[in-house]
């Protein structure tokens, strides 16, 4: 598991990284569909983070409850 977890922390930094290289890239092209681009660029590297960060609170949540009733049990 801790392994898997190390695996899944490198590819999002990988992909944070490729966004924040795309949004760069974008940002220095000067076409009409470059603006477009960029603005979908800019947009993911502020979402994607915010609903990794969203999904690690809720797993930590449900999973904090689901040992708490697995306890309550015994």
């Amino acid at each position: 598991m801790k392994k898997t977890k190390r695996i899944l922390a490198l590819t999002g930094a990988l992909l944070l990284f490729a966004m924040y290289a795309a949004t760069l890239v974008f940002a220095l092209i000067g076409s009409d569909h470059a603006r477009m681009f960029l603005k979908a660029s800019i947009a993911c590297t502020v979402i994607v983070p915010v609903f990794l960060y969203a999904y690690m609170l809720v797993y930590r949540i449900l999973k904090r409850e689901d040992s708490d009733f697995n306890e309550d049990d015994l």
